[in-house]
């Protein structure tokens, strides 16, 4: 659709000026999220009766992954930020994909809007939806203590059916140079709409650039 399209590239290239503009404002290695908490963890995937043709949602299973905790801007803790959890899981095939989820509401409309605050106990979607078979698909998280969050996933202005579960592990040297990317590294039929690559590709592209990538 050229007007969803023109859409996308407009609020791509805010996004690309906001991420520049934070990286010369507070300099850092990472433009977005400059400071968080890498950990092993253990992905379970239940498996569903709702089948949408997408084996990684249909199908129980489960994974070895690498988790990262963080806040998007890197305000000081008094102020409100948005919660990011990152994972990276080995696929089958070969490679690696990555899954980001942010702070948003849980409802049907709230799922897809950004949430700053303060506590680390609100919800995380992937806020923009995934391309399937079935239709568009959004995936949540909520948090189960200091050790876990409960997965689910749910079609776009559908409730939200259960997915799995996510295992935090020991903490890992946060140092080491990982970037995740969900645009450069997709799930495999979890595909990304055209408009939101355009969306997000140009701040990843200004992310990538300011760490020297």
């Amino acid at each position: 659709m050229p007007v969803l399209s023109a859409a996308s590239d407009t609020a791509g290239r805010v996004l690309s000026v906001l991420t520049l503009g934070l990286a010369k404002a507070r300099p850092a290695d990472k433009p977005l999220h400059p400071e968080g908490q890498l950990r092993a963890g253990r992905l379970v995937r239940n498996g569903t009766r709702q089948l949408v043709g997408v084996p990684w949602l249909d199908r129980p299973g489960e994974h070895d992954v690498l988790v990262r905790v963080s806040r998007a801007v890197g305000f000081p803790r008094v102020l409100p930020d948005v919660e990011g959890l990152a994972l990276r899981m080995e696929l089958e095939e070969d490679g690696y994909a990555d899954l980001l989820l942010a702070n948003t509401g849980w409802d049907r409309l709230t799922r897809h809007l950004l949430f700053p605050g303060w506590s680390g106990d609100r919800p995380l979607t992937t806020l923009l939806p995934y391309r399937t078979a079935a239709g568009p698909v959004v995936i949540g998280a909520r948090r189960t203590g200091d050790i876990g969050y409960a997965l689910f996933w749910a079609r776009v202005g559908g409730g939200w059916v259960p997915l799995g579960k996510l295992i935090l592990g020991e903490p890992l040297d946060d140092t080491a140079d990982v970037s995740f990317d969900p645009v450069l590294h997709q799930l495999p039929g979890l595909d990304q709409y055209p408009w939101v690559v355009r969306l997000r590709e140009r701040s990843y592209l200004t992310a990538r650039a300011e760490r020297g990538d």
